[in-house]
């Protein structure tokens, strides 16, 4: 059974859930955006969370997956703005017409995603996601997703 969790990360969050889902046998992928944010967290949160209002997609470096070669896929974005990051928006485009169950991990400062998890609900019929709090601060999540990856 072959398993992808695709992910972006700008904060390294998205890379320590990675790292456990290595353990957890998935292979991994992070997208990287064409068009970097700003390199302050002040500027990168302001333009990351207006572009996120508007739904926009970010262009990727590049693409190489094919949906349709993997049983599973998990996709992990940051929460901008209560929604998903413009990267994860790309992404989720180019994955909408998979036809297995797709799951989302949603890391945030908070611990809610209602807009990203709508979206999410919306684009995929039988989605599940989760959202845990940074993991970098709170590596207590991950006891969260081993019954979510389930």
């Amino acid at each position: 059974m072959r398993k992808i969790f695709i992910y972006f990360s700008r904060t390294g969050n998205g890379d320590e859930v990675s790292k456990y889902m290595i353990t957890r046998g998935y292979e991994i992928y992070k997208v990287e955006p064409k068009h970097n944010l700003p390199k302050t967290l002040f500027w990168s949160m302001m333009v990351g969370g207006f572009v996120s209002l508007t739904g926009k997609k970010a262009r990727l470096k590049e693409w190489k997956i094919n949906p349709n070669d993997y049983d599973e896929i998990v996709v992990g974005s940051p929460v901008w703005n209560d929604r998903l990051s413009t990267p994860i928006n790309t992404v989720i485009h180019k994955i909408k017409d998979y036809p297995g169950r797709v799951k989302v991990i949603l890391y945030a400062g908070g611990k809610s995603a209602k807009k990203a998890t709508i979206k999410i609900s919306k684009t995929f019929k039988d989605a599940r996601s989760i959202v845990i709090q940074e993991p970098k601060k709170h590596p207590e999540s991950y006891h969260l997703l081993d019954e979510f990856l389930r």
